[in-house]
């Protein structure tokens, strides 16, 4: 399929791939999810799209830092500034940016947008957003999010009919479109065992009351293994990020009152190698520092989009930059699930402990590490179909169709959207039998 639209923006091949991906599934389907990692240009696809719908299209966003990103974003590319819905603001245009925030709490005509895209969409199954999007029930929606995990999917499933299209972080760095990512595991082990869970992730508070004893070591093993690198640490509560940045030589701290945020977020943008800026997640979305090359997360998740949000801070190419360094520790907690650096390129527990075992005696490789974990999970799966060979069963086995197609991924695949659990449509059985007679 051709662009339908003259583009004023040099797209990239995953991203013209995503916009033609976009457009065929809203024949099929009306809510459709565009998932791409940070730093692959999420922006620039939903702005591509918006441009060219007919009607009105909504761009939400919870946000200020997101609001402003996606109208900047549309006026570099388009020439014309967006409308906005914010507070007192209610310049409605073509193309029109709204706050979650203020819409949640008004009514709408519901022929008022045609189209609706929802940015960072692993929010679009909370109250708000769907007391947004049920005004506009007759509107095809795209929901725009960096890699969801398997209880993300399944929550998104309830409101999104699948996923348009996908883009791995593993190809985006293969293709040389995100930054290398190496990890280390320091030898400071932190007792989380008394850490609360509240809502399925760690209770902040609690983490914090974990934590304030490791804080000068923390500070030294930042010193130590990150000192000639650009480093976001993120914390808990903002009393934790303001007293480990008082430990560590020049660094600072910055949130959400800060009267100097800007110059801050300035500083730390134009900052050399031993920069540090420690924050209680207000940096995980909207937040843009390409030459950041050191992440340290100093607040555990259990929620894998989270985690990857945290690091995907770091993982935009910069001029002189070979790598991002995630910086971990060894969390000791009786809470299973807690996120690890090799959560980030796969989810099946036994290379992610692989992959962490690795990472505890040296500065690691994630995807060379995950593909030796691969490879020693691809030999015992093979070894267990040898011992199957001269048994008779009338099941199918499926270690025979991973070993034969060679995709260790299937064997962690577990069906998500309804149309997955759908029988197969005319269209599909009719590929299906083009490809079988090609073989």
């Amino acid at each position: 399929m051709t662009m339908k639209t003259c583009l004023s923006f040099d797209l990239r091949p995953y991203q013209l791939e995503a916009v033609d991906k976009i457009r065929e599934s809203w024949a099929d389907w009306d809510h459709s999810l565009l998932v791409l990692p940070t730093g692959c240009g999420k922006t620039v696809v939903f702005n591509t799209i918006a441009n060219e719908q007919p009607g009105r299209t909504l761009i939400l966003a919870h946000r200020d830092e997101l609001i402003e990103q996606a109208r900047d974003k549309f006026a570099g590319m388009h020439g014309w500034m967006p409308g906005k819905i914010k507070a007192s603001e209610n310049d409605v245009k073509r193309v029109t940016v709204g706050s979650v925030q203020t819409m949640c709490r008004r009514q709408y005509d519901p022929d008022m947008f045609q189209t609706v895209i929802v940015d960072e969409a692993h929010h679009a199954v909370s109250d708000s957003y769907q007391a947004i999007l049920r005004q506009f029930d007759d509107a095809k929606v795209l929901g725009v999010t960096a890699t969801p995990d398997r209880g993300d999917k399944r929550s998104l499933a309830s409101y999104f009919d699948g996923i348009a299209y996908e883009y791995s972080l593993k190809t985006a760095i293969r293709e040389g479109y995100l930054s290398p990512i190496t990890a280390r595991t320091v030898p400071l082990e932190i007792d989380m065992s008394s850490v609360k869970v509240t809502l399925g992730d760690f209770e902040v508070g609690s983490v914090a009351e974990a934590l304030k004893p490791y804080l000068s070591q923390i500070a030294e093993a930042i010193e130590t293994y990150a000192a000639d690198r650009k480093t976001v640490v993120f914390c808990p509560l903002i009393s934790i990020a303001q007293e480990l940045a008082q430990m560590i030589p020049g660094a600072k701290e910055v949130n959400g009152t800060s009267a100097d945020r800007k110059e801050i977020l300035e500083w730390f943008d134009q900052a050399g190698p031993g920069a540090v800026l420690c924050n209680a997640m207000l940096l995980t979305e909207g937040w843009d520092c390409p030459s950041c090359d050191c992440v340290v997360v100093l607040r555990p998740t259990k929620i894998r989009s989270l985690y990857c949000q945290m690091v995907g801070r770091g993982t935009r190419l910069s001029p002189g930059k070979e790598n991002l360094l995630i910086l971990d520790f060894i969390w000791l907690s009786t809470k299973h699930n807690l996120c690890k650096p090799a959560s980030l390129v796969s989810e099946n527990a036994e290379d992610i402990q692989h992959v962490t075992e690795r990472s505890e005696h040296e500065e690691i490789e994630l995807f060379e590490a995950l593909s030796d974990a691969e490879e020693a999970r691809r030999t015992a799966l093979a070894q267990e179909l040898a011992k199957q060979t001269n048994k008779t069963s009338k099941l199918i086995n499926p270690l025979e169709i991973f070993s034969v197609l060679d995709d260790i991924g299937l064997a962690d695949y577990e069906p998500t959207f309804k149309w997955e659990h759908d029988p197969a449509t005319p269209k599909q059985m009719s590929g299906n039998r083009l490809h079988q007679s090609k073989c």
